[in-house]
Parts: C-alpha cells; sequence; structure tokens
C-alpha cells in the first residue's frame, strides 16, 4: 500500500508529501504523543475494575506494560494484541487465561460503544457530505448492517450448538466459553461503575485529541472544522482495526477521507502519515521496553 501510494504519486506530489511532513511543528507532536499516552495509562487502571471482582488485583506496572505489549503485537497480526495481553497478564499474575482474555472482550464491547458514539456524532455533523458520498459511489449502508446481523444470528446459532452438544471438543470450548463469560460479566460485577465509566470516557477523549492536536502540523489541514476531524478519526479507526496497525493503509485512508472536503491528497496524506508516524513510534518505543523488562520486573515470579 506504500509502494502503491508513492508509484502513483508524481515527483512534484512527493516532494509536496514529504515537505509537509518534515515541517511539521514538534509540539503539536509533543502533545499528541501525550495524549496517546495518558490514554494507554489510563486503559491499563481501567482493567483493574474487571479483575477485581474476579478476585484478582494484578501490579499496576504488569498491566501497563501488558497492553503496550498487546499494541506491539497487533503490528504484526490484527487483533493478535488482545491474545497476547490475556497471555501476558496470566503469566505473570497467575490469573487464568479465559477470565482474563473476557474482562479484556468486555473493555472492547464497551469501546465499540464508544465509537459507535463517535461515529454518530460524526455522521450527524457531515450527514450531507456523507450522503452525496454515499449516492455518488453506490454505497449502500443498510447492505454492510444486514451483513453485520447475519454474522450475528449465525454466531448465535453456533453458541446453541456447542451449549447443546456431547461432542468432547465441543464441551472443552464450551468450558472455555464458560471462562470467558465470567470474565465479561465481571463488568455488571463491578463496585465502581462510576469510575470504570469516566476511565472509557477519558481514554477516548484522549484519542480524539491526540488526532485533532496534529491538525495544526500541515497548514492545509489546520482550519478544519472539528466535525470533519471527527469523521477522519473514525476513517482511521476502522484503518488500524482492519489490518496490523495500520501499516500503510492509514495514511491513505485519511488523505482520501479528507479529498471529500477540499484537502489535497498531499496534505491529507501527511497528515494521515504524521498521525500514523507519531503513535506507531510511541508504541515501538514503550512496547518494546515493557517487553523487554517484563520477564526483569517479574523475576521472582
Amino acid at each position: 500500500m506504500i509502494w502503491y501510494s508513492l508509484k502513483n504519486a508524481t515527483p512534484q506530489e512527493r516532494e509536496e508529501l514529504l515537505n509537509n511532513i518534515t515541517s511539521a511543528n514538534p509540539v503539536f507532536i509533543l502533545i499528541s504523543m501525550l495524549c496517546g499516552l495518558l490514554s494507554h495509562l489510563s486503559r491499563a487502571y481501567r482493567w483493574k475494575f474487571l479483575l477485581q471482582p474476579l478476585g484478582f488485583k494484578p501490579k499496576f506496572l504488569n498491566s501497563f506494560m501488558a497492553v503496550m505489549v498487546a499494541y506491539l503485537a497487533n503490528f504484526g497480526i490484527p487483533r493478535s494484541g488482545e491474545v497476547l495481553r490475556g497471555v501476558t497478564i496470566s503469566s505473570y499474575e497467575k490469573i487464568p487465561f479465559e477470565k482474563a482474555f473476557g474482562t479484556i472482550i468486555s473493555e472492547r464491547i464497551a469501546d465499540f460503544i464508544m465509537l459507535l458514539l463517535v461515529i454518530a456524532a460524526a455522521m450527524i455533523s457531515q450527514t450531507e457530505y456523507l450522503l452525496t458520498y454515499f449516492d455518488e459511489n453506490n454505497i449502500n449502508p443498510f447492505l454492510t448492517i444486514a451483513i453485520l446481523l447475519s454474522l450475528l444470528a449465525v454466531g448465535i446459532l453456533f453458541l446453541k450448538l456447542i451449549r447443546n452438544s456431547k461432542n468432547r471438543f465441543f464441551k472443552k470450548i464450551k468450558k472455555f466459553a464458560k471462562g470467558l463469560l465470567e470474565g465479561m460479566r465481571s463488568i455488571l460485577k463491578m463496585k465502581q461503575k462510576g469510575a470504570f465509566i469516566l476511565h472509557t470516557l477519558f481514554i477516548w477523549a484522549m484519542y480524539v485529541c491526540m488526532f485533532y492536536a496534529l491538525i495544526f502540523t500541515v497548514p492545509e489541514t489546520s482550519s478544519l472544522p472539528f466535525g470533519v476531524v471527527l469523521l477522519a478519526f473514525v476513517v482511521g479507526s476502522f484503518a488500524i482495526s482492519a489490518t496490523n496497525g495500520g501499516i500503510g493503509v492509514y495514511p491513505i485512508a485519511i488523505g482520501a477521507s479528507l479529498m471529500l472536503f477540499g484537502i489535497s491528497k498531499q496534505a491529507g496524506e501527511a497528515f494521515g502519515w504524521i498521525t500514523w508516524g507519531t503513535q506507531t513510534l510511541l508504541i515501538i518505543i514503550i512496547g518494546g521496553l515493557s517487553f523487554l523488562f517484563l520477564p526483569i520486573y517479574n523475576r521472582n515470579k
């Protein structure tokens, strides 16, 4: 994807892209990195609210390093970080993997609800542009919803099959699923639901802030309305979720979304590269150090 985007650009466009990146104001980059770090710290702290009802109190540093190692792993295999995060905390805090993984799924459900709220806010603020775009490109959003509902129905049927089956393999799956459900139900057993909600809101506020701060690094994007920034944020979120950390795809997706609002391809992609590069650098540094420091910190275990 990186090769494709650069190959189709003229020498002048490539030069403009590079100039936009190299002239970025480092102050806003540092602000964005700080917001990103605060969101990661908050995520690690929020995790304890889900683990405590299950009878576990992991050390904060272990939780934080597990989160950062998970982010790092996602650059290799998409969504593998969630599994590695569960394995990591299970290894160093003696928490059963299926229960730890269940709490991570609960977290993702809460985050998915927040993403839906951000999507709703973005769509409401930019309804006219979106409807025009869907019409021009023959996109039917209702078809996407129908496909998702169909997949959900298949999943429910599969769960019923497992629950009623006497097959040994399915019994093992059922036992694992029970552990997952226990972990997921921890969200209902929390004593500090208010703190969990506040941390969730804070995490997503930091996500938006770390994205928004970087519009001022590229002159052409510095005057973008907040609604347009939200829409680009949503596009970027899907690009990261669907790939291994958004490598190559993220800047192209951001550039394409901003072109709808009159931003040039080079400026939009430069903004995308700065955003992706800033947070990727943060994850590589802290995630890499966490990977190395985890066994040292837990050497007595």
